[in-house]
């Protein structure tokens, strides 16, 4: 049977500490689908269709890799894919605070659901998606903190 996780975020924008999750998580599941939500009360700042594109691309289409846009519970759309896991970073204790909540709900959603938290790389714990857009905004070069190119981001 194939082992299947579901990496869900928002991913606005994708950076190297999302892409080194994805990585380390090939080595322990077979497949990683990687699940882009949709939060009501977030305003994106990069459509999904950009972010599913250059996420896709930052992996070269690696079969083992899937990329989806979702709207719904996260418990709900793994399971509707298979995953019997749900792949989540760490980058510190207030991570694993709130990630810890989340888990035990998905569990109850949907029997047989596990949680499996990677603890970040230390030299990418300070990345956040909200700093790199943040200094996005403001014109700061924040290509050290994307897998991908940056010019990517403007050729929505």
């Amino acid at each position: 049977m194939e082992r299947i996780a579901f990496f869900p975020g928002s991913f606005d924008p994708f950076t190297k500490g999302h892409a080194d999750i994805v990585e380390r998580g090939l080595k322990l599941f077979d497949q990683v689908i990687i699940g882009i939500g949709t939060n009501p009360a977030k305003k994106r700042h990069f459509s999904l269709e950009l972010m599913e594109k250059v996420i896709k691309g930052a992996f070269n289409d690696d079969a083992r890799i899937r990329v989806v846009n979702y709207d719904d519970l996260t418990a709900n759309v793994a399971r509707d894919y298979g995953a019997k896991f749900l792949l989540r970073g760490l980058r510190n204790t207030t991570d694993f605070e709130y990630e810890n909540t989340i888990a035990q709900v998905n569990r109850q959603i949907v029997e047989g659901l596990e949680t499996v938290f990677l603890i970040t790389s230390p030299s990418l714990a300070p990345i956040s998606s909200t700093i790199v857009r943040e200094l996005h905004s403001y014109g700061v070069d924040v290509s050290d903190y994307l897998p991908y190119p940056l010019e990517s981001l403007t050729s929505d």
